[in-house]
């Protein structure tokens, strides 16, 4: 196969080839979802709750996935619950050390013609916020990194609106009321997501929390995966889908949506996870949290970035929103052992050893599962 030298990329250039199944340079490193720690917090002086309500403090918290840490993307939106907020839940918001949370013992809606969006939807304070910040980012970093944003699927925001269970019991005892409110809910989905567009995201993670330790693959297909169908068609930029646990027995169903890419959990491997989605989408992970980043040092760190890499996976990152304990050590080892990986031809060095099985070498082109990394 003839090889072709592929020149150095800005981050911003380097994810959207990748989203876009084109050759890239080398991995993309990325979290689609949260880099911010309590550490980052403090270098910056932008903690939690704060920054998730204060346009310039999200922005500022934000940056240091490119500033301090070196990922390819920028992704201002911490939580998961800054549409819940602006639909009316209420909302936990906790200190800098933890997570704001929705309080889902505390429903707004019961039935499916409870389902109103307020008329200030995209000018409440906490969806504002996120606009806001996007816009900032772009401005600033727009041309050097990806700015991503984040909406929230209608799965999820089920469970933030009329509670987990309630939500679950109805899919089994009235599944066809559940698609209604679920046809209902996307609308909230579509219209947060092309505001960050408009406020300049380049891509958008999509969570939908349809877990493994919750539902099943086939509840997906049934209820989830024509809806997130319509969404890639109605929602023009890069989606990355992201959905916690054990995912691999709906990968297939994932992979045909059309979404640019997947953020999978750790606890899928990247060996059956490439085999699950066949070269029809993009994968984005695994590094390990609560094991790998949270409680262990940079060379476990790195062992798990090469595993990712040797098996193909497109762009290397975090499984999910990371600890607020994380180490900005263990961080930064994501990007450095990136380089090194592909410095070393996927061998050698102290990060990894063993032999590459795709990706792209030092600007050369080899073929991955997909060849979304130099074909």
């Amino acid at each position: 196969m003839e090889e072709h030298v592929i020149k150095q990329m800005k981050g911003r250039d380097r994810v959207l080839a990748a989203l876009q199944g084109e050759p890239v340079d080398r991995t993309p490193v990325c979290n689609p979802t949260s880099v911010a720690t309590v550490e980052l917090m403090d270098l910056v002086d932008a903690p939690f709750p704060d920054a998730n309500r204060d346009p310039e403090l999200m922005a500022r918290l934000a940056a240091t996935s490119y500033t301090e840490l070196g990922f390819d993307t920028i992704m201002p939106v911490f939580t998961i619950i800054q549409e819940s907020s602006a639909l009316g839940c209420d909302i936990q918001w906790e200190q800098k050390d933890n997570w704001p949370t929705v309080r889902m013992n505390n429903p707004i809606w019961n039935d499916v013609d409870d389902i109103k969006v307020p008329s200030d939807f995209l000018t409440h304070r906490d969806t504002k916020c996120v606009l806001d910040a996007i816009s900032r980012l772009k401005k600033e970093y727009g041309d050097e990194v990806a700015i991503i944003g984040k909406t929230m699927g209608p799965w999820s925001l089920g469970y933030h609106t009329f509670g987990v269970e309630p939500f679950l019991l109805t899919s089994l005892d009235d599944p066809g009321k559940t698609h209604l409110a679920l046809d209902r809910m996307k609308e909230i989905t579509v219209e947060f997501g092309r505001a960050q567009i408009e406020a300049g995201a380049d891509a958008l993670t999509l969570p939908d929390h349809a877990t493994g330790d919750l539902v099943s693959g086939e509840y997906y297909r049934r209820f989830l995966r024509d809806l997130h169908i319509e969404m890639v068609e109605r929602i023009p930029i890069p989606l990355i889908m992201h959905i916690c646990g054990r995912t691999v027995d709906r990968m297939g169903y994932i992979a045909e949506t059309g979404f640019a890419a997947f953020h999978f959990d750790s606890k899928n491997t990247p060996m059956e996870s490439m085999e699950a989605v066949d070269g029809q989408i993009s994968l984005v992970g695994n590094i390990n949290n609560p094991e790998t980043l949270f409680a262990r040092g940079p060379d476990e760190v790195g062992h798990e970035v090469c595993q990712n890499l040797e098996h193909g996976i497109h762009m290397v990152g975090p499984e999910c929103a990371v600890p607020l304990q994380a180490s900005i050590e263990n961080l930064k080892a994501i990007p450095d052992a990136v380089k090194e990986w592909h410095r070393n031809h996927g061998c050698g060095g102290t990060a990894c050893g063993g032999t590459a099985n795709g990706g792209t070498l030092n600007g050369e082109s080899k073929e991955t599962d997909r060849g979304k990394t130099g074909q």
